[in-house]
């Protein structure tokens, strides 16, 4: 092969993945500025207000000691006709208030009290606070499960734009470190060139944690998150009795509270009680309240011979016993307290750093503990996860910055890094269009009017890793589809298009 021939062919290889580079940033550069900027509302309202408004403060000077949690709960309570009590947070400093989530038949509202005095201090509907409405549009925008497609879909083909943008700069740089550290004369470039540079440089630094974000981002979605990679990984509830259900109870337990008695025996061979997931029972809405091990694992159930010394038999159990419980196997600062809720609901102290409870993703603990004999049922630790629900957990805290001042700050330098790549791209798309008045409406993509055939020695890795993740798969089948169905076939939509 002649040198002119082979680079010709280089070339046309070259603008072939450019090709595919640009059409997947046509069409996930909007959507990755949405998760950008809603991640930097998320990042700002969580560590200022908090998520739930935790992070108010209050006057301690009058007291130091805290008022009884049941008089705080109290309290909540009446802000609310005919509520009962869902969940208590405990406060996060000596100087922030308490939360409690309340419920009635048509509302859901969290209550900040002070825990010294029992006042209440602000209530407000569950999940209301405009931190939700960011994590609502970064999840799904607003669409639901259409939206988190979307998302997931746009999550997905960010991997092959990652993969084909690492070639395109490579094929201009030749070494990692030009492709890492921009030209001396970067400024002196013609503009679109300066952007081209900015744009491959900044992406160049950023790709490995982008491409992280990406994973641990869909692990959460519907498709390859929940039914493909959450399922094969939950935690397994049959430690606690759950798979197979279980199957006696202790006649000798004592009551959980004042005028609640133990549920019937269960008895050998009967139907089943349907345990509810730990996504379903602790989480409000579509707040990822629990660790992602743990969001599809079935909850323990109260009422059984399962379970380990707990609270002394001769202490009833009450949220302020619980709570003493709490701190007594080791919980410091603010934790959650889930309430049983039904006849074999469960009590449930948890702390987790996707909550923002703490810090370290390595400190992770959920403690049930049977209702009406006060045994712990399950005593679940960050070293009892299996290895990608430690790698969730640790990505979580990454992804949602709870690491420390340092992860958001480094939280919103990414964020930005990101606008700033989809930005230039938009302003080199910008630049490199006809001047044409009659040209402007087109689409203009690179090498315009050319037909370029599919490299398959590149484009066999792309469709392997898009199979991994069945939306980008999806979507490059539709848009193929779309092609040979539809613009092929409109000269129009070919000039618009292609």
């Amino acid at each position: 092969m002649s040198r002119d021939t082979r680079q010709s062919t280089n070339n046309q290889r070259y603008f072939t993945v450019w090709r595919w580079h640009f059409y997947a940033g046509i069409f996930i550069a909007p959507f990755l500025i949405i998760l950008a900027c809603t991640a930097l509302g998320m990042l700002l309202i969580a560590n200022t207000a908090g998520r739930d408004n935790d992070r108010l403060t209050i006057d301690i000077s009058e007291s130091t000691i805290q008022a009884p949690i049941a008089t705080q709960a109290k309290n909540a309570l009446n802000t609310l006709p005919n509520s009962t009590l869902v969940k208590y947070i405990a406060p996060r400093d000596i100087d922030t208030v308490a939360l409690f989530q309340i419920k009635s038949e048509e509302h859901d509202n969290m209550v900040a009290v002070n825990p010294y005095t029992a006042d209440v201090v602000v209530s407000n509907p569950t999940n209301s606070n405009l931190y939700y409405t960011f994590d609502s549009i970064h999840s799904d925008l607003l669409l639901g499960k259409f939206g988190d497609y979307i998302q997931e879909t746009t999550a997905s083909l960010t991997v092959l734009m990652i993969l084909t943008g690492w070639y395109l700069w490579w094929q201009k740089r030749r070494s990692l470190k030009a492709m890492l550290v921009p030209d001396n004369n970067t400024q002196q470039q013609q503009k679109r060139a300066f952007f081209r540079t900015i744009h491959a440089t900044l992406g160049s630094w950023i790709s490995i944690l982008l491409l992280f974000f990406c994973i641990s981002g869909m692990a959460w979605a519907g498709v390859w998150g929940e039914r493909i990679v959450q399922a094969w990984s939950q935690f397994p509830a049959g430690k606690w009795g759950v798979a197979p259900m279980p199957i006696s109870i202790d006649h000798s337990q004592h009551n959980a509270t004042i005028n609640e008695s133990a549920p019937e025996p269960h008895v050998h061979g009967a139907t089943p009680v349907v345990a509810p997931t730990h996504g379903s029972a602790l989480s409000a809405g579509k707040t990822k309240d629990v660790p992602w091990v743990l969001e599809l694992t079935p909850m323990p159930l109260s009422g059984t011979t399962k379970g380990e010394d707990g609270i002394a038999a001769n202490i009833p159990i009450m949220i302020d016993t619980v709570d003493r419980f709490a701190r007594e196997i080791g919980i410091v600062g603010r934790y959650q307290l889930n309430l049983p809720q039904g006849d074999a609901g469960v009590w449930t102290i948890s702390q987790d750093s996707m909550s923002y409870d703490m810090k370290s993703p390595m400190a992770d603990r959920t403690v049930h503990i049977d209702r009406y004999s006060g045994k712990v049922l399950a005593d679940i630790r960050f070293d009892d996860y299996n290895n990608f629900g430690k790698f969730m957990a640790a990505g979580a805290a990454i992804h949602m910055g709870t690491l420390g001042l340092w992860s958001v700050l480094a939280n919103v330098l990414f964020c930005l890094s990101v606008i700033a790549i989809c930005m230039s791209g938009y302003v080199m798309w910008w630049q490199r269009r006809p001047r044409q008045a009659s040209d402007m409406i087109e689409l203009n993509p690179p090498a315009r009017g050319q037909v370029l055939s599919i490299w398959w020695p590149f484009a066999i890795p792309l469709l392997i890793v898009a199979v991994i993740f069945p939306t980008a798969i999806i979507a490059i089948i539709i848009i193929g589809l779309l092609d040979l169905l539809l613009i092929s076939r409109f000269s129009f939509l070919q000039k618009l298009l292609k």
